[in-house]
């Protein structure tokens, strides 16, 4: 609580909360005036205020004697204090209670987008699916120097091109397949460092100053790759005329989620990935927008605003914490913090790749898609397996009662109306235990999560070609993955 003299604006009383908040003295207060704490335009705006209506409520932010910037409620009253007329003023500081309340609206914003993202590229990897699909099939069966092989080969590069766009949005929406492995984030950015130096340019100098006892994280490489790729892409291009790209690793303790972070991390041991760079910096509007997809400050033609916007949800879905340090001249820090694990790295054998033998096993396809549903029944009818196929779950129970031979194999889409992948697989290897499961679907966090589908279970995941359906479906019926016991319960089930 303050009182001050509305005609000097000097501070007749302070009490200790107050000279707690702004780290003054109460001598060192009392030399001071209104003025000096809110500046000359507010304080004459509340002395007059104060004047005409007797009260004031404002939110203020001030400088504390530190220079830290907090933001204060206050309710100010006109009172009589030794004969003087002055101002009483109660002041309660906000300054976490809004940083709190702007990161919860930054939340439900993003997640709405993500949303948006998550389904527009689920439904677009059904028809990437079938693009693919069938592009790889005519090149199958065209010649070499067919005049019309080059045709097919575009389509089927700009389908890829499509198909990395929506793992984007995937990533973003966090309803990608994750394939998390315990890793060693400094040989990671080892392997990557030679890469990296070619795209960046030769007028930025990359250093690498990495822990040496740094511990290991449980997180998919291939998104941490990404993760490092965009920031590394993104402090290039705040680097115009050169500069310095630094890429640090660090054991951290996190006692609280990282101040002014995007995103909240459970308190413990973690794993640092800093990307720092000497560029042109960001205001503060443009680090309020940083993660929303589509945004961008780059010209038309050089960025699709969603590799940043990538960064936020894979981080985000492997548990971990990002915090942005950034103004206008002085750079950019980009920190990413991993749960930090006690576990021995994976250690796997290269094992040649052979193409997947034909097979003759009985498969029931169950996909809601038409189109996707012919491509995968040709693709397996191709080589050599019988597919039954039905539209929906409904007709794919009454088919595995009353189909005469062998079920070999279920291979079903996981979103579908009446009943979804997950229970259908549930029903259909109770009908015959030794039915293998195989899902597939545009994205993963429906089916696999809130379909409540064991992390074991094998998953193709959209847009796949029929060379990737052919391999997996041959991996599932030669493995002893997801085979039903003999209690009909199915290790599909979570």
């Amino acid at each position: 609580m303050w009182v001050f003299d509305l005609s000097s604006e000097k501070f007749l009383a302070i009490n200790k909360a107050a000279c707690g908040l702004y780290g003054y003295s109460p001598e060192e207060f009392q030399k001071l005036t209104l003025s000096g704490i809110v500046g000359n335009e507010e304080a004459r705006r509340l002395v007059s205020e104060l004047k005409r209506k007797g009260s004031a409520v404002n939110l203020w932010r001030h400088h504390t004697r530190s220079g830290r910037l907090i933001e204060v409620e206050t309710s100010v009253h006109e009172i009589p204090y030794r004969r003087r007329r002055a101002g009483l003023a109660v002041l309660i500081d906000v300054t976490e209670r809004r940083r709190l309340e702007e990161q919860l609206r930054q939340a439900q914003k993003m997640e709405a987008v993500g949303m948006l993202a998550g389904g527009v590229a689920h439904d677009f990897n059904n028809l990437l699916t079938i693009i693919t699909g069938y592009s790889q099939l005519i090149l199958n069966n065209l010649r070499e120097n067919d005049p019309n092989r080059h045709s097919a080969e575009q389509i089927m590069k700009a389908g890829e091109r499509a198909g990395a766009l929506t793992k984007q949005l995937l990533a973003f929406s966090r309803r990608q397949v994750l394939q998390p492995k315990v890793l060693d984030l400094n040989m990671l950015v080892k392997t990557l460092s030679a890469m990296l130096q070619r795209l960046i340019g030769e007028d930025i100098e990359l250093r690498l100053v990495l822990s040496p006892d740094l511990g290991r994280v449980y997180a998919d490489p291939g998104q941490l790759e990404q993760v490092i790729m965009n920031l590394v892409v993104n402090a290039r291009d705040a680097m115009a005329a050169g500069g310095m790209l630094t890429i640090r690793t660090a054991n951290a303790v996190i006692e609280e989620g990282p101040e002014g972070g995007r995103l909240a991390t459970k308190p413990g041991p973690h794993v640092l990935l800093a990307v720092s760079d000497t560029g042109h910096g960001m205001d503060e509007r443009t680090r309020n927008r940083l993660f929303e997809p589509f945004f961008t400050t780059k010209s038309v033609g050089r960025g699709t605003g969603l590799g940043l916007s990538t960064v936020f949800g894979i981080v985000k879905q492997s548990g971990g914490s990002l915090n942005v340090e950034s103004a206008p001249g002085r750079g950019t820090i980009f920190e990413v913090y991993l749960p930090r694990i006690e576990q021995p790295l994976a250690v796997e054998e290269e094992k040649p790749k052979e193409s997947a033998p034909r097979g003759t096993e009985t498969i029931l396809l169950v996909e809601d898609d038409e189109m996707v549903r012919s491509l995968v029944r040709e693709t397996l009818r191709r080589e050599g397996y019988k597919v039954i196929d039905a539209p929906d779950p409904i007709e794919a129970c009454r088919l595995a009662e009353n189909y005469k031979g062998e079920i070999h194999l279920l291979i079903s889409d996981i979103v579908m109306p009446k009943l979804n992948g997950r229970d259908l697989a549930v029903q259909i290897t109770q009908l015959r235990p030794g039915t293998k499961v195989l899902f597939m679907s545009g994205y993963a966090e429906t089916g696999l999560v809130k379909a409540g589908i064991n992390e074991r279970a094998e998953f193709l995941q959209k847009p796949f070609t029929p060379g990737a359906l052919a391999e997996k479906v041959r991996k599932v019926l030669e493995g002893d993955s997801n085979r039903a016991n003999g209690s009909g319960r199915t290790e599909v089930a979570s």
